[in-house]
């Protein structure tokens, strides 16, 4: 089984939501399981320009052949969506930064939400072009914001791009760290054992 782990964690070793996925990672090691990691930190993704988003929608949305040295803007783009493709299981790790998804994993979503690559769209609407794979979102936020909570758009939006793609989202998140800080241990013990739990039963 091929894994793919996106993770965003600028904080480090500080992370609260880096305490989650060590986790994941040292349950897949006893499993000796194949992982890749994208650091998003350390290789960022590709924004939408001009001259890029011409190219995508010339590509993927017209069909048409597109010089290499254009196609080369791209490049970026679609190494990632490659990546993903050539996964069976996802799992993305990401704080919450300012009630949503932080800016550079927004940025890989746009990257790998390609026509015809992970999605299409046909007579009968959308459709997710990675169906029957599983993936999982770990997250950690300083405040609750548990579902329908004006605040509340890094989990949701982040369900809403991997459903989309046809993905089984499964989300643990560890809430609350600052705004409870005195729970902040259990918390993030409870989360750890949730990640242990479901991904015994995936792999």
């Amino acid at each position: 089984m091929k894994i793919l782990i996106v993770q965003y964690l600028p904080a480090g070793e500080k992370s609260n939501t880096k305490k989650l996925l060590d986790t994941a990672l040292d349950l897949l090691k006893t499993k000796k399981a194949d992982v890749e990691v994208l650091d998003l930190v350390k290789d960022p993704p590709d924004f939408f320009t001009s001259q890029r988003i011409g190219v995508y929608y010339e590509r993927n949305y017209g069909g048409q052949k597109v010089s290499d040295e254009r196609l080369a803007l791209m490049a970026k783009m679609d190494r990632m969506t490659s990546q993903l493709k050539a996964a069976d299981l996802l799992i993305v790790a990401s704080p919450m930064y300012n009630f949503s998804q932080p800016a550079a994993l927004k940025a890989w979503f746009d990257s790998v939400l390609q026509k015809g690559q992970t999605w299409d769209l046909g007579p009968g609407g959308y459709t997710g072009l990675m169906k029957g794979k599983k993936a999982l979102f770990l997250s950690s936020s300083g405040g609750v914001y548990e579902a329908g909570h004006p605040y509340e758009h890094c989990v949701s939006l982040t369900k809403v791009h991997l459903g989309f793609m046809g993905f089984e989202p499964e989300v643990i998140a560890a809430q609350g760290l600052n705004q409870f800080a005195d729970k902040a241990p259990a918390v993030i013990a409870e989360a750890q054992e949730k990640i242990k739990a479901l991904l015994s039963r995936w792999l």
